[in-house]
Parts: structure tokens; sequence; C-alpha cells
């Protein structure tokens, strides 16, 4: 019988409401793949305070940001300062990460924790939960109603958000979900170029209010 791994995005629920949400659905075990386990504008969510909380409410935390993060300190991950999701997959890290889970969810019920609300909008959707599809895992995403939506589910919208049909005479149905995945890891993907540009006008914005 193959393992069930859920997903779920903190987004800006209070502590109370992202608990609720898990032991709505029975989780054990949340597996923090923040590459960053902190949030500047949702302080609940910092590492420590988060584990408190969880902790408090019996549930079990577990940082696996090194294994499972977007952000890879390894440079032969990035094409153009860009994280290339296919590249990051194969590293020896990151399947010891996939391993860690794959055992977990074989004694707990365990949730992979990022920060974005909707699935399609992370690294957890679009690489860690692919990869472990791949693997035999079923993968469940918690959304921010409360409801949840199978991967396929998931992919099957990504497919129609993104203008593509699942019905094409020419294409087959896999080629199709791969080119997808390609499109969207292209979307999401960590982008070091960016992220220094975004430090630099905020370290402008510093300056100036302090003059």
């Amino acid at each position: 019988m193959s393992s069930e791994v859920f997903t779920i995005g903190h987004s800006t629920h209070t502590i109370e409401k992202f608990i609720a949400l898990l032991s709505a659905h029975g989780i054990q075990a949340v597996a923090d793949v923040r590459s960053s386990p902190f949030s500047k504008f949702n302080p609940q969510f910092n590492r420590e305070n988060l584990q408190n909380s969880l902790k408090a409410s019996g549930i079990r935390y577990v940082f696996l940001g090194n294994e499972l993060g977007a952000r890879s300190k390894d440079p032969a991950c990035y094409v153009a300062d860009k994280v290339q999701f296919d590249r990051l997959a194969q590293t020896t890290l990151f399947q010891s990460g996939l391993d860690r889970v794959i055992e977990g969810a074989n004694s707990y019920r365990i949730a992979l924790m990022c920060a974005e609300k909707d699935p399609l909008d992370c690294h957890r959707t679009i690489l860690v939960a692919r990869e472990l599809v791949k693997q035999g895992v079923t993968i469940n995403h918690i959304l921010e109603d409360g409801s949840l939506e199978s991967h396929t589910e998931s992919i099957a919208r990504l497919v129609t958000s993104l203008g593509m049909s699942l019905d094409d005479m020419f294409i087959s149905r896999d080629e199709i979900i791969e080119q997808a995945y390609s499109r969207q890891a292209n979307r999401v993907a960590y982008d070091q170029s960016e992220s220094q540009a975004r430090r630099f006008a905020e370290q402008n914005e510093l300056s100036e209010g302090v003059r």
C-alpha cells in the first residue's frame, strides 16, 4: 500500500486557524520545507514559535528546508541565477529528504508545509510532491478553506490555468503534464538575481527612511 502525504501553506493564517486545519485532517507531524523558516509578516510561523505552538497541540515538527527547500545552496542547480527543479531533484541531499518523508509517512500522518496559500504557486507541489508521486506516494493538498485537493486535481487545474488542455490529438497527456510542470517551475523557481534586487531595494528604502 502506498504512503499518503499532505501539503499545506501557512499563508496569513492565525496559528489557531492553521492548527485547526491540520487537526481537521488528523495531521500528526509537520515537515517544514521552507529554505528559510521565518516569516517577516507572520512571526507566528517563525521556526521556534511554530514548533512550540505545534508541540502544545500534540503535533510533531521537523525542519527539512535544507533537504527539500527551493533555494538550493548547490551552484550546479542554477542556470542564469535561477534554480532548475530537474537538477535539484536529482541531488543526493534532495533525495535524502524524500526518503525521510516516505519513512516518516509510515508512522505519522504528515503534512509538508511551506508559505504559499495556493499549492500551485509553491515548490512543495511543483517539485517535492511531483517527485514523491513518482515514488508511489499519494498526495493531497490542504487548501485555505480546509478542503482537500488531490495532486491529480491540482495538476489538472494547473493545466487549465496555463491555457492548456489534457485532451490533445497530437500530444499525449503525460507530455502535456510535463510541459505544465516545466512552465510553472520556471514561474515559481527561486531566482537569485531577483532576490538580490529586492534586498537592494529594501535597503534603499531603509536608507531613505533614516535620512
